[in-house]
């Protein structure tokens, strides 16, 4: 009996219908057979309705079973087919027709940022929407670098370089690819990206050009776009009228003066962003800054001519995703009201309509780890906020030791404030909200089995 309950639960998923099928038949077998062999004599009115109850419901049965297995049999067949499933044992069949057919009929979402922050929003978003566009930072200019990248001319990529990684289908190789330095003879000192991005510029004879063909040529989801062609030096102005002229030496110096950061600029000030970015903006149906470091990654995107007067005016949802802890030398005891302000008072109010941020429920040993480092939880002091309206969610995940934002629940708080939003519109009908209130269900099914599974292995 054990052995047949086994059966029955199966991956495949289908003998469970077709059982549910045989069932139904023979309900329905037995309602007509005894509709046959009734006599006038033996007919009764509770004899009448056990035939017919028995007749209806193997024929409810039999449809369930069949509407089931045909159900199941397409998700196979797209389970087998498409490169995007990632758990290909926990899906149903409305996540996956999403999954091939309304990807470019998704939300238009803009993510404004750099480094790690801006390419875990990215990673998770890809899986709700093709049409996304990462407004990059680049802003290395001055820092040193081998006498290979001079000879080639290679601008600041890495960031760019990063992103593209992110929205890569197959991101794990393309990170491999993309990093990978070459060790001998004069190719020494550069990697795959540097020559293949110099090569794009020769091609293109366009630095912007050869980032946004690389789109197509990667085939990447979405598109990355620098923030600026322009040389963007970022210089911190400190507390105490020091001035910091080099990015890199910002974090050191704040730590090392026992000061904080009044403010930043760009120098020169009147950076142009790039082609397509202020284009971006206006089309947008929603817009995503941060997280990332606030003062090198965040803000200095915002200081390009043009960009927060684009945000300002547009009529998208403009998001902020907090950061979780404190960055040494940057924010060393912000809260998150610190954060939110430092971006009015460099850019204005109208930039933010939201803030996610994360529930701070973190194992007290990996705080403490962080303690010694001289970083702690960014403190959740919202009262002190207003115009800005707050989500609270679990966003953090642990991964070699280090609290980071995990990918699919900052991609799914995001489309939770999409479909949100689409609702007080009264669009519950359009197929944009149908399908992505589908895939967000199905997202949190999916995250509620993990999570069940992962604390059935701590018992073990």
């Amino acid at each position: 009996m054990k052995g047949f309950f086994k059966w029955f639960q199966s991956s495949s998923k289908m003998k469970r219908w077709m059982l549910l099928i045989v069932i139904g038949i023979i309900l329905a077998c037995y309602g007509i057979a005894e509709i046959l062999v009734l006599d006038d004599v033996s007919l009764t009115f509770q004899g009448l309705g056990k035939i017919i109850v028995a007749f209806v419901v193997g024929f409810l049965v039999i449809v369930i079973g069949l509407v089931g297995l045909n159900k199941r049999t397409l998700e196979v067949l797209v389970e087998s087919t498409d490169e995007r499933m990632e758990n290909k044992k926990n899906v149903n069949v409305k996540s996956l027709i999403f999954n091939k057919t309304v990807y470019d009929q998704g939300p238009n979402i803009v993510v404004i940022g750099g480094g790690t922050g801006l390419n875990t929003v990215l990673s998770g978003l890809k899986k709700y929407t093709n049409n996304l566009t990462a407004i990059v930072t680049v802003s290395d200019y001055g820092e040193e670098v081998s006498n290979s990248k001079k000879q080639l001319g290679i601008k600041p990529i890495d960031d760019v370089k990063d992103s593209i990684i992110a929205l890569a289908n197959q991101d794990e190789v393309m990170k491999q690819l993309m990093d990978y330095n070459f060790t001998n003879g004069k190719l020494k000192g550069l990697s795959f990206a540097d020559i293949y991005f110099s090569a794009m510029n020769d091609v293109t004879h366009d630095f912007s050009k050869s980032i946004i063909k690389s789109n197509d040529v990667l085939n990447i989801v979405g598109k990355v776009i620098p923030v600026t062609l322009d040389q963007m030096n970022i210089v911190a102005e400190l507390d105490n009228g020091y001035v910091v002229t080099e990015k890199a030496k910002i974090p050191e110096i704040v730590y090392e003066k026992v000061t904080k950061i009044n403010r930043i600029y760009l120098n020169p000030s009147n950076c142009r962003p790039a082609p397509g970015v202020v284009d971006a903006i206006k089309k947008a149906d929603c817009i995503i800054i941060g997280p990332g470091s606030l003062y090198t990654n965040v803000i200095p995107n915002l200081l390009i001519n043009g960009v927060t007067r684009a945000i300002k005016e547009s009529t998208a949802i403009k998001i902020y995703i907090s950061n979780i802890m404190t960055e040494l030398g940057q924010t060393d005891n912000y809260t998150i009201a610190d954060h939110i302000n430092a971006i009015e008072e460099h850019c204005g109010k109208g930039v933010i309509d939201y803030c996610i941020y994360d529930t701070g429920e973190i194992v007290p040993e990996l705080i403490k780890k962080y303690n010694v480092e001289g970083q702690d939880v960014v403190e959740q002091n919202i009262d002190k906020i207003k115009g800005v309206r707050f989500m609270q969610r679990d966003l953090s995940m642990v991964t070699e030791g280090y609290i980071r934002h995990d990918p699919t629940k900052v991609a799914s708080s995001i489309i939770e404030l999409i479909c949100d939003d689409l609702k007080y519109q009264d669009k519950q009908n359009d197929p944009q909200y149908m399908m992505l209130n589908n895939k967000l269900r199905e997202d949190k099914r999916i995250q509620k089995v993990q999570k069940q599974m992962k604390k059935k292995e701590k018992k073990r």
